[in-house]
């Protein structure tokens, strides 16, 4: 009698859906698993002329140099904040216009309105970088045209980086606000309508239906969301740093990211080994984060965890 709990069986009971599902796993292997052969230069001290196996083993050296130079511990300081600032701004505004789009009574009003809200996830963060430094510039920029048309002294905002933690969230939710915002209102459509129809029986406003049903009823979906979210806290958005901030050397203390830092550093030393050291240092600990904060969730309520 023939095993029905071996993968032979189970491979010719579903051999159609294993070749429909065969082009996406060969991807995941040529694109996300082949590459990881490349973590040895993490290890080596690189030589175009040896090539990736012939180059000598340097142990960890690329990772002391990485933080010994000062600037390891600072864009890993850097990743985790803005992640954990970004995350938190586009997040709660997502739910905010998420609520707001779902109790909206006009169909054709509320198509519109979540339409145009969606509108900036499909501008590139070239042309955000544009409006940026259009907004900012010293001389030509609208915020120092606005002040000068108002007898007030010009300001340098390249010159204030403290500031640009904000510009860069403000941007960050902007963009982002409407594609998230999509997760939660799929979320609230699926609540069960019964529960607001008895809430309004017993005389509760629409604040009291949101603190009682709404978020309660979404909460899996936040959870879910800030466990995926997590896992990439020490990935910064390259795009959104590279093209709002630029080359402003001015800036590279308050806003460089790991992301950034490796970019910069492989354009201008050509140190692949440093570099591949941090890139690999930033995957091990993104890691560590994601399991060991859905081990928390796991004993607070396994429910809510990711696995």
């Amino acid at each position: 009698m023939k095993s029905k709990d071996g993968f032979l069986y189970e491979f010719r009971k579903n051999r159609t859906l294993f070749i429909m599902v065969l082009p996406a796993i060969l991807l995941v292997l040529v694109l996300s698993y082949l590459p990881m052969a490349g973590i040895v230069l993490a290890f080596k001290n690189y030589r175009f002329d040896l090539g990736v196996f012939g180059s000598k083993w340097s142990g960890l050296n690329n990772f002391k140099y990485f933080f010994n130079s000062g600037t390891g511990l600072l864009v890993t300081k850097n990743t985790i904040l803005y992640n954990l600032f970004n995350l938190a701004t586009s997040q709660i505004l997502a739910m905010i216009i998420a609520i707001i789009v779902s109790e909206m009574k006009g169909k054709y009003f509320k198509k519109i309105s979540q339409s145009i809200i969606f509108l900036p996830y499909f501008i590139s963060w070239i042309i955000v970088g544009a409006f940026v430094y259009n907004i900012f510039n010293f001389e030509t920029g609208t915020l120092n045209s606005i002040l000068k048309s108002l007898n007030l002294n010009p300001v340098n905002m390249y010159d204030k980086p403290a500031a640009w933690i904000f510009i860069i969230a403000f941007f960050n939710s902007w963009k982002w606000v409407g594609y998230n915002s999509v997760i939660y209102i799929a979320a609230i459509t699926s609540i069960d309508a019964e529960c607001y129809e008895a809430a309004d029986i017993d005389g509760a406003n629409i604040f009291q239906k949101i603190k009682s049903i709404t978020i309660p009823s979404i909460t899996p979906t936040i959870i879910i969301i800030l466990l995926l979210n997590v896992g990439r806290i020490l990935r910064g958005d390259f795009q959104m740093f590279y093209q709002i901030v630029g080359n402003n050397g001015q800036l590279f203390n308050a806003t460089d990211v790991i992301d950034t830092f490796v970019f910069r550093s492989l354009i201008n030393s050509g140190d692949i080994g440093m570099t591949a050291a941090a890139t690999f240092y930033q995957s091990f600990m993104c890691f560590v984060i994601i399991m060991v904060v859905n081990a928390i969730v796991k004993r607070a309520d396994k429910d809510y965890a990711l696995f």
